[in-house]
This record gives C-alpha cells, structure tokens and sequence, in this order.
C-alpha cells in the first residue's frame, strides 16, 4: 500500500534523486582517489619523515586551498613537538641553512612560493616541493621533490583525469598524504600519547 501522501511523492522522489547524485559524487571521488594513493609509495613518506626531523626549524609555504592543507600539516607537526613557521605571518622569522622550506603547488608554476623557494635556496636552506609536475619551475629547483599526482589549474594533458574541478584531486590526495605522514610520526615519537598532543594544542579559541 502507498504510505505516501500524493503530494509529497513528488518532494520524496527528488529528494531520492539528490541522495543517487550524493552517493554517485562520494563514491567518483572515492574511486579517483583511490588510484592517486595506490601510486604513492613508503619511500615517499620516509624521504619526507627524514628531511623533517633533520631540520631545525620547519616553514612551509602555499596559496589558495594548497594553502589550507598545508598548514593542517604544519599544526600537526607543532603537536607534535616541532619547530614550525608558515611564510607570510608576521611571526615567522628569518630562514636560516638547514632549516626547510617545504612549498605545495600542484602546478609547481605558482608565483609565491616559486619566489619563496628560490630564496630560501639563496640562503642554503633545504627546499622541498609538492606537486604534480616535477618539469615545473618549482620541481627543476626543489632540493626534493615529491611527486603527487593529480589535476591542476594548468590541466595539462598528462595529469590524471578526474570529474572534479581543477586542482581538487591533487589537494585531495595530498592532505591524505600528508595526513599519514603524521600518523607514522605520531605512532613513532608519542607513541600514541594523546596528552602529551593535547597539552601542546592550543587553549586560546
């Protein structure tokens, strides 16, 4: 028997129709990611484990939605007890040799922090790219690059495809990278020490 009122058929079918869109854009973005992440290797992960506990001191540097992530990453890393600094605010000092300077452009052609790595190897600091495109300006200079796959603003023929706006893949793949990255750390500094994150985060909001 239909439990439905006849005017609210109309409101329920597209409403059902909305939900297939949902689960459809849920589960195309599950799929892309996936086949980003399956290309990613421990070896990536390590390299950027070992250039991180090697520096003493840690700046990263991006723009727009890259820029977002980036300091996701950079607050975990405070958690987690390192020294970290984000190009651009007014507290971060001066770089000096052997701190790093890690930018995030999946273009790798992003004017600041193009511009923000080439100084930072003026002065003998490590560099280390994320991006797309290791032919880039931003991956020829880079000291280490880490290659994340994915699509950028310049769409450009090789990178991978993917029903998402421009950029979104590779935004995606790498806050997921980054992401474990800081699981690994967290498991091997801290041991799972939720107090000793907890009395590092911050209590002024």
């Amino acid at each position: 028997m239909d439990c439905l009122p006849h005017h609210d058929r109309g409101a329920f079918f597209s409403e059902s129709a909305e939900a297939l869109k949902f689960t459809e854009a849920l589960d195309q973005m599950h799929h892309e990611l996936g086949g980003v992440l399956s290309q990613l290797t421990p070896d990536l992960a390590e390299t950027l484990i070992r250039e991180i506990q090697a520096a003493p001191r840690i700046f990263g540097c991006a723009t727009g939605r890259s820029g977002f992530i980036l300091r996701c990453f950079l607050m975990r890393l405070m958690h987690l007890g390192f020294n970290v600094y984000f190009v651009g605010e007014t507290i971060t000092p001066r770089i000096r040799p052997a701190d790093l300077l890690m930018v995030m452009s999946g273009s790798g052609e992003t004017a600041q922090p193009r511009e923000m790595q080439r100084r930072a190897n003026a002065v003998g600091a490590r560099t280390l790219a994320l991006t797309t495109h290791r032919e880039s300006t931003i991956g020829r200079e880079a000291q280490v690059v880490l290659l994340i796959p994915g699509t950028t603003k310049l769409t450009r023929t090789q990178e991978a495809t993917s029903v998402q706006c421009p950029g979104s893949l590779f935004e995606q793949a790498t806050f997921l990278f980054l992401e474990a990255v800081v699981l690994i750390l967290y498991q091997r500094r801290l041991g799972h020490d939720q107090d000793e994150i907890l009395d590092r985060h911050t209590d002024l909001e």
